[in-house]
């Protein structure tokens, strides 16, 4: 008689090590350094240097790629890229290429020289934040096709994961290498080692495949272009939009990090301005505060099981407000390393796990036929607050104090509570992966055959 091989059991342990979850990871690493070498480094460099903190706050301006990346996502999904599409897959192909880009825009970047050159160094910014928000339309798709809906929970825990990692070596690292109580490299020899942090999601890659989208190419005609416009710019939109409270949706994920954004914002300045030190920061905001995001990416996942995605929102919302205040008690007490601490911990922990559950939440609503250009359009959304509402920032610092700003800040998490709240009287947050997202057998194969076609 013939013997069976019989299959380990997939625990939840084992589910995290699988190649997707961890390939996730490595893409996680590569999708998160860019942003907080554009913004939290980039602001912590400008105190150092004294660049007054209203010219900082502005600078936030900076992330406004990040706010309308959905208008060139169809591209990503329509658009094969001659030669290296048919050897690397359409995803990979882009992938590539960008990350190419981006690792050289940060070493311009790095390079130039805010002090006396400022309008050279927000050219570059603005270069950098395009190319780094092109690579997340990448990277948010080709995870999504790569990832099966058993593995949904699970990969975008390890994504969270890799996505603080990337802000680790990017914040602290970066800040050691700059830093003369660290490496003493200096900024320009910093940023250029930073960027060599695209190889991670270029090495995941290899191993995941080209993924399952690849674009329709019918020729350079008039049917073809307006084929490419119905079905790669048009349809993904009417898709959304056609769901029942899709503006409720975009309303709750444009506000609910509001408070958390505008705050974590103006962290760095606060900071340097309280007079903690280099070691300080990177100890405490930085080290303290990408364990407490790795452990709460990682539980994330088993909660969303246990308690739904509607109690972990309300709950984590509600105790990132908290986390306001204690930072406001930081600044009202001048220069406290523990209450620093405990403040940079809570709000950390509880921020990863609103944000596995919130990018759970928007992977399962976006359709797989069009999955670039509607999780485009959602982070879009989510993009807006940290971008339009932090720009003055710095202004609201200065007015208030820093005390009374990060009070400002916590009553900023009160819209998307409220917005939450309607959604679940109204039915629109399910409680697990995929729940949220249209019929893929009635909606998304039906869409997938008419606009792309399977890479493998």
């Amino acid at each position: 008689m013939a013997l069976t091989a019989r299959k380990a059991p997939r625990t939840p342990l084992r589910a995290y090590l699988e190649p997707a979850p961890l390939g996730a990871f490595l893409l996680g690493i590569s999708s998160g350094f860019p942003l907080t070498l554009l913004l939290s480094t980039m602001s912590y460099w400008l105190s150092k240097i004294g660049i007054d903190k209203r010219t900082i706050g502005f600078a936030f301006a900076l992330g406004t790629p990040y706010t309308l990346k959905f208008l060139w996502a169809p591209l990503i999904d329509g658009i094969a890229l001659p030669i290296l599409a048919p050897l690397l897959g359409q995803r990979r192909a882009w992938l590539w290429l960008v990350q190419g880009c981006l690792a050289i825009a940060l070493i311009r970047l790095g390079s130039s020289d805010p002090l006396n050159h400022i309008a050279v160094f927000a050219l570059w910014g603005v270069i950098v934040s395009f190319l780094s928000a092109t690579q997340d339309i990448v990277i948010d798709a080709y995870r999504i096709e790569t990832l099966t809906d058993a593995q949904l929970a699970q990969g975008t825990a390890t994504n969270q994961v890799g996505y603080r990692t990337g802000n680790l070596l990017a914040g602290a690292g970066t800040i050691w290498l700059a830093s003369t109580e660290g490496a003493g490299l200096g900024w320009p020899s910093a940023y250029a080692i930073s960027a060599l942090l695209v190889l991670p999601g270029m090495i995941a890659s290899l191993w995941l495949g080209p993924g399952r989208h690849t674009a329709v190419r019918e020729g350079f005609s008039l049917a073809a272009f307006g084929h490419f416009l119905q079905h790669s710019v048009v349809a993904p939109f009417v898709d959304f939009f056609q769901r029942p409270g899709a503006w409720l949706i975009l309303l709750f994920v444009m506000t609910y990090k509001l408070g958390d954004a505008v705050g974590q914002n103006m962290l760095s300045p606060m900071v340097v301005a309280q007079g903690f030190s280099d070691t300080d920061f990177i100890a405490v905001n930085k080290l303290v505060g990408f364990w407490c995001l790795v452990i709460g990416s990682l539980i994330a996942g088993a909660m969303i099981a246990r308690f739904g995605m509607t109690r972990l929102l309300f709950g984590a919302g509600i105790i990132m407000m908290g986390a306001n205040l204690l930072f406001a008690s930081v600044a009202a007490t001048g220069h406290s390393v523990v209450l620093l601490t405990l403040a940079v911990a809570t709000e950390n922990l509880f921020a990863a796990i609103s944000l596995t559950v919130f990018a759970t939440y928007l992977a399962g609503l976006s359709n797989t036929a069009f999955t670039a250009t509607q999780y485009a359009l959602l982070s879009s959304v989510a993009a807006v607050a940290r971008t339009f509402a932090t720009t003055p920032s710095g202004y609201a610092a200065t007015a208030f104090g820093w005390p009374g700003f990060y009070i400002f800040c916590a009553t900023l998490g009160l819209p998307g509570l409220f917005f939450l709240w309607r959604m679940q009287r109204a039915g629109f947050v399910a409680e697990s992966a995929r729940q949220t997202g249209v019929d893929e057998d009635q909606s998304g194969h039906s869409r997938l055959s008419a606009s792309a076609s399977p890479a493998r």
